[in-house]
């Protein structure tokens, strides 16, 4: 007799084991399958999907560790810190990495211990209709579900014609595992991924190329912080190159030779120890066996769904990198309490338009609602209000002078339409915007909230206020 539950979750990532936790919070019997090849210490899959796995986390710790490193090297002297040249141990750096990442994975099988849902290793497929709901296949055993929620996340894009072997050429999981610090290191995508690992590299001695394909770089943020961030990552000693189309890549036993021609047509090749692919990611939806019961993708091979996450088929619903909108962890969960929340009868929501981004650079990237690009396509009108991280005490004395903060308001309403920083402290500085945004707040709103003095987040409040044109410290 196969097992039964009210909600089958498929995928143990940010969106499926949170999911799963609020689901059985709301006293439904819950399982969430996952079958994950990083397999923890007693060999069963890892939860956690692909955010504390292979890159959230584990990035951010090497990015902390990086940032560390080159900041002894680099700014302490300024500060009147004298030491020696620090030295890098990589092994120890990726120890610490692996041992953060074993802890929060492992706490996630305590949650589910304590909301009492049932873990179930093995890949999860639709096998058909039962009389009440859904019968999967969950390794080689059958399990029946009323609800099913479709969490199996995405995986990296790979060149067509090139084997990512994690060792020479990497993709995301690769590039956090590199044993040693390269002499030359190739990087083809200039997003999230690339300009993070890219970072962490170059920090540690790595002479670090990044070929981009789009004409522009980082189209995604706003133009003014595209811009300032090229320019402050090309004085960091990141070589980043736009509008490049990539052509063979050839491997050897300790190099890659990548060939490419430039922005204005000219044949070029980059030699490099190793080589970094991250041009974006694919939804995870093959192995679902959606087909046979039905269940609708789209071109890009996502699910389907409605505003609510709901797909096609009665009881199943899709959530995070497999359906539309930014693939983001954060955006899973909130998709993910939405689901079981609506599940129950209540009032579940995601809110797409105030989903943060953030790219963890030196200094940080974060934004939030619309790009000043965005809106001129659009043809809202609004204003601008934009204050450098320069004229704040806080960011003086703590020794991280560049960036800005810029708030785009409506014209008219002086609504907040969208909020885009890149300076010390960003990822932490855009909640304070996402909430106003969330809230349908004014800028006037932030300018007359009181911030702590002195603060990084007095930037934000002195963008607010030169929406109005009242800065007082600019």
């Amino acid at each position: 007799m196969s097992k039964e539950f009210d909600i089958l979750v498929i995928g143990g990532g940010p969106g499926g084991y949170v999911a799963a936790i609020r689901a059985a919070q709301l006293g439904f019997t819950v399982a969430c399958c996952e079958s994950n090849p990083y397999a923890d210490p007693k060999g069963e899959p890892r939860l956690g999907g692909t955010c504390l796995n292979v890159g959230c986390i584990p990035s951010k710790a090497l990015l902390h560790t990086s940032h560390l490193y080159e900041e002894a090297a680099h700014a302490f002297a300024g500060q009147g810190i004298e030491i020696g040249a620090p030295k890098i141990n990589v092994s120890k750096m990726l120890a610490r990495k692996n041992g953060i990442v074993e802890q929060l994975t492992g706490g996630i099988k305590g949650l589910f211990k304590k909301n009492k849902v049932t873990f179930l290793s093995g890949h999860g497929a639709f096998a058909g209709k039962s009389t009440n709901g859904w019968k999967l296949k969950v390794g080689k055993e059958e399990v029946e579900a009323k609800q099913v929620i479709v969490a199996t996340g995405s995986r990296p894009r790979h060149l067509p014609n090139l084997s990512v072997d994690n060792k020479l050429v990497c993709d995301n999981v690769g590039a956090l595992d590199i044993d040693a610090v390269p002499k030359k290191l190739a990087v083809i995508g200039a997003g999230i991924i690339g300009l993070e690992m890219g970072s962490v590299w170059r920090r540690l001695g790595a002479e670090v190329t990044i070929l981009e394909a789009l004409p522009e770089f980082l189209p995604i943020a706003d133009v003014d912080v595209a811009k300032e961030a090229l320019k402050i990552f090309t004085k960091q000693g990141l070589v980043i190159y736009t509008g490049v189309k990539i052509g063979e890549v050839k491997t050897g036993k300790k190099n890659v030779t990548v060939a490419y021609t430039d922005k204005d047509g000219k044949a070029a090749q980059l030699e490099a120890d190793r080589l970094i692919v991250s041009i974006g990611r694919i939804p995870n939806t093959e192995g679902l066996n959606a087909g046979a019961v039905g269940l609708n993708l789209n071109e890009r091979g996502q699910i389907e769904v409605d505003a609510h996450c709901k797909t096609n088929l009665p009881g199943v619903w899709a959530i995070g990198d497999v359906v539309r909108g930014p693939m983001l962890a954060h955006k899973a969960m909130e998709e993910g309490v939405q689901v079981a929340e609506l599940i129950a009868g209540q009032a579940g929501h995601t809110n797409l338009d105030a989903i943060p981004a953030v790219i963890y650079t030196t200094p940080e990237i974060a934004w939030v609602g619309k790009t000043e690009q965005q809106l001129k396509a659009e043809g809202v009108a609004y204003k601008a209000g934009k204050i450098p991280f320069l004229a704040n005490g806080r960011a003086l004395g703590i020794g991280a002078p560049e960036g800005f903060v810029k708030m785009l308001a409506d014209a008219k309403t002086d609504r907040i339409l969208g909020v885009h920083i890149i300076g010390a402290g960003a990822s932490d500085l855009i909640s304070e915007a996402t909430v106003a945004l969330e809230f349908a707040g004014a800028s006037e709103d932030l300018a007359r909230i009181c911030h702590a003095h002195p603060t990084l987040s007095e930037v934000l409040h002195e963008a607010a206020l030169a929406c109005d044109k009242r800065a007082l410290h600019f």
